[in-house]
């Protein structure tokens, strides 16, 4: 079972941090799942997994029920960030991004979503501006409800189901990890809270394109080099 870390809080000494916060926080980062103990390890519930990780990191104020989520506050990069896991279930999670955003005055473009993603194989991370939900109806609620889909996104990969799975993508996203997934998940974690760190600090396209980089380096060097004709004697 994979647990949430517990961390010391930061010495924090001013009133809560609602009535503190300014209205123009930088970046509100919202990592997509549903909020019952029997959904925690899920596929589907990566997104509050990895903000679970970038809390830690971060050394961020202990969450607290807001907007219909739980919200925290970490500074991540140069600036102060807004962190919020959406309690409302996944079909219905703009119903807490929206009106945490419009109090805050955060654009929809300084919204970043972290979110499971099918269309990738489990251990592969991809950014994302704008763009369709491709039937991911956590995605779907947010472009409703913001009435735009132009915010960032951090896909995290789960794969498609295995030839053996009986079900549809639905039950397999509700399904746990599978053992062999749960070994690597950790670094997996990691790896997606270092890739928001990397966003707040360097801004998003540049995160995206350094990516992109590397990931075609990546393909170039597993692929071979056509053999080379023969010398004729």
């Amino acid at each position: 079972m994979i647990g949430v870390k517990a961390f010391p809080p930061r010495p924090f000494s001013n009133p809560p941090f609602f009535r503190e916060l300014s209205p123009h926080t930088m970046l509100l980062v919202v990592g997509l799942g549903n909020p019952d103990r029997q959904y925690a390890d899920n596929r589907h519930n990566v997104g509050f997994m990895v903000l679970d990780e970038l809390a830690f990191q971060c050394r961020a104020e202990p969450f607290k029920r807001k907007f219909n989520g739980d919200i925290g506050r970490a500074n991540i990069g140069p600036s102060e960030a807004l962190l919020l896991k959406p309690m409302t279930y996944m079909n219905a999670s703009g119903d807490s991004v929206q009106p945490c955003a419009a109090f805050f005055k955060v654009a929809p473009a300084d919204i970043l979503v972290v979110h499971d993603e099918l269309d990738l194989e489990f251990g592969d991370l991809r950014l994302k501006f704008g763009g369709g939900h491709a039937g991911h109806n956590g995605v779907r609620s947010l472009i409703a409800r913001l009435g735009t889909p132009d915010f960032q996104r951090v896909r995290v990969g789960v794969g498609r189901p295995t030839a053996s799975f009986k079900g549809d993508v639905a039950d397999w996203v509700l399904q746990d990890f599978a053992s062999t997934e749960r070994a690597e998940l950790p670094n997996y974690l990691k790896n997606a809270a270092q890739t928001v760190l990397d966003i707040a600090t360097r801004g998003f396209q540049t995160a995206m394109n350094a990516r992109n980089t590397r990931l075609k380096n990546k393909q170039s060097e597993a692929t071979p080099d056509p053999p080379k004709p023969a010398k004729n004697s």
